[in-house]
């Protein structure tokens, strides 16, 4: 239970250092705030979005979005941080390592 409260705590703190005037609009016209909260629900779906949803096989980063599933690692865990901050980047890159 504290694994769940970390993330979430971590998540939100990433999400308060955002300011509100700074908000980030994608290449599409999409909104970086948005894409961050849908990869909060779940590793991959902000990327997805700023693809512009279309075809799940062609759009959608597999890794991110399949391994998402997983207890700990994928929801919650590292890979919905990780996605978070990619969407938030506005990146939409199937990258797992934490550097890239």
């Amino acid at each position: 239970m504290r694994i769940h409260a970390f993330v979430l705590a971590a998540a939100v703190a990433m999400l308060a250092g955002a300011d509100a005037a700074e908000a980030r609009t994608c290449p599409g016209g999409r909104s970086g705030g948005s894409a961050t909260w849908m990869s909060i629900g779940h590793p991959g779906l902000g990327e997805w979005y700023l693809k512009g949803w279309g075809d799940f096989w062609d759009h959608a980063p597999q890794k991110k979005f399949w391994l998402g599933f997983i207890p700990i690692y994928g929801w919650p865990g590292y890979l919905q941080v990780k996605s978070a901050r990619d969407a938030n980047r506005c990146r939409t890159n199937d990258n797992l390592r934490w550097n890239e």
